[in-house]
């Protein structure tokens, strides 16, 4: 047997600054008797597995970033979300400043017929709910609403009644020592602090003021313009004192309600003159459009908004032979089929009077706050009209008889039968004694007489009947002589 050959040591040479090992291993003669492997200085023994730590150290410096991107966003999410916001409102603010003014918000609501609807148990349905205008055609009036009332016949006081201790000659006095408030004239009558309380007691038989008081009053109609009016049935009115607001066409109106309903705008030569200059011209039959304008002559009062009151709430006396009247305010476009609303609001509720309910508040005497705050009468107006109704033991509820206390009056749709007529002659005479913001006195009224028949509808109803269009322009004051001069 052959003998191993002794290797010798391994031998470290040093080559172009490394050390280069060679080592001699026992090996089979038939394999490679040596290996040469190069070593750097400054990876040393650790150079093989330099790769895998940098690699490790690398995804914990990701992982560390990521957290602090984490609770980066978590705190600071707020000003995130805000940031874009700002700038879109940035952007949005350059693009309006070059572009041209927005048409007025009146002009984008005139016209349109959309309904309004309302939530109701999540599902949207529409605020009004009408008679298609097949139904319409069809529909038959009522004899009238099925409602018991105490109050049966109406007369009204008149300088007739007075003749034994008015005379014409002795006017000035008579006025300054029987009215007791500024306002009363001629038209109105001269209602005494007992005469008021007597016209809150419901009887069989009401006599009360209502206007109209004496020929010598004012508020002047033509005769044919009398003629015209004794001839409606149903009217829907409105008016515009002291040039204030435009005229807008009522739309909506289904073509079995032609012929059966009247529109009656009245307007005093204020109004006419600022329309005639717009180009809204009278035509030969006396209309614009749907509209018969009737000017009135005379009118009572100083305050344009007192004489706006006459034809919103004594509607039973302009009109003798009319059964129902559906009064809108100028500010409005009516845009409902009239009749459809009579069935609507009256007939299918079995009501004699319907009225908006007031949108922001309950409370009369919250609502004479507001009328100071507002501006719309003076302080010492409004406490002096709230003393008088507390005294008489006015309650301050949000509700009265089951309804809401304060009204917005603006659209107000009524059977003339004698309770509501006698509703609307006390409500008058109270706007007459008192301010003439007559949402402060209808909770009074309300309150006093207790009329069946009384209904009152939400905002989103007022809403659906009317397209809302704002005054158009300041109202000129009354400049003429009229009655009222010679009772203040």
């Amino acid at each position: 047997m052959a003998r191993p050959t002794a290797h010798p040591p391994a031998k470290w040479q040093t080559h172009h600054g490394h050390h280069l090992a060679t080592a001699c291993f026992p090996m089979p003669s038939s394999t490679i008797r040596s290996i040469s492997i190069t070593v750097s200085d400054e990876d040393g023994a650790a150079a093989a597995p330099t790769r895998r730590p940098r690699a490790g150290r690398r995804k914990a410096a990701a992982r560390s970033l990521g957290q602090r991107a984490v609770r980066l966003v978590a705190r600071w999410w707020p000003v995130l979300l805000l940031l874009p916001a700002i700038a879109l409102l940035l952007f949005e603010a350059s693009r309006l400043r070059g572009s041209p003014p927005a048409p007025a918000a009146h002009v984008s609501s005139l016209g349109r017929l959309d309904p309004t609807t309302r939530l109701v148990h999540g599902v949207r349905e529409h605020c009004l709910k009408l008679l298609s205008p097949k139904s319409l055609a069809n529909l038959v009036f009522p004899e009238g609403a099925k409602r018991y009332s105490v109050v049966k016949r109406i007369t009204y006081k008149s300088d007739d009644d007075d003749y034994d201790t008015y005379h014409p000659e002795a006017n000035s006095s008579y006025l300054l020592q029987h009215a007791e408030a500024t306002r009363f004239n001629l038209f109105t009558g001269f209602q005494t602090l007992a005469e008021r309380e007597d016209s809150f007691k419901v009887n069989e038989t009401v006599n009360l003021h209502c206007g109209f008081y004496s020929d010598n009053g004012g508020f002047k109609i033509s005769d044919e313009d009398r003629r015209y009016m004794r001839a409606c049935k149903v009217v829907v009115s409105t008016c515009a004192f002291g040039g204030g607001d435009d005229l807008y066409q009522p739309i909506g109106m289904a073509n079995s309600s032609i012929g059966r309903v009247c529109y009656v705008a009245f307007w005093d030569e204020v109004t006419l003159s600022t329309q005639e200059a717009e180009g809204k011209v009278i035509g030969d039959d006396d209309m614009i459009g749907k509209w018969r304008i009737i000017v009135v002559k005379s009118l009572p009062f100083v305050d344009q908004r007192l004489n706006g009151k006459i034809p919103k709430m004594l509607s039973h006396r302009l009109f003798p032979e009319a059964r129902y009247s559906i009064w809108v305010d100028s500010k409005y476009q009516f845009r409902r089929d009239p009749v459809a609303v009579l069935e609507a609001l009256l007939w299918r509720t079995n009501s004699t009077f319907a009225i908006s309910e007031h949108g922001a508040r309950s409370n009369i005497y919250d609502e004479g706050k507001a009328i100071v705050q507002k501006h719309k009468a003076t302080p010492e107006e409004v406490e002096v009209q709230l003393t008088q109704y507390r005294q008489d033991g006015m309650p301050g509820e949000k509700r009265l008889h089951g309804l809401k206390a304060l009204a917005e009056a603006s659209v107000i749709v009524r059977e003339l039968t004698p309770a509501p007529n006698h509703f609307m002659c006390a409500w008058f005479n109270e706007v007459v004694r008192f301010t003439s913001r007559d949402q402060l006195s209808f909770p009074y009224v309300l309150w006093r007489l207790n009329m069946p028949g009384m209904s009152m509808f939400p905002v989103c109803i007022r809403r659906d009947l009317v397209n809302s269009l704002g005054h158009t322009r300041k109202v000129k004051p009354l400049t003429q002589t009229n009655p009222e001069s010679s009772a203040s």
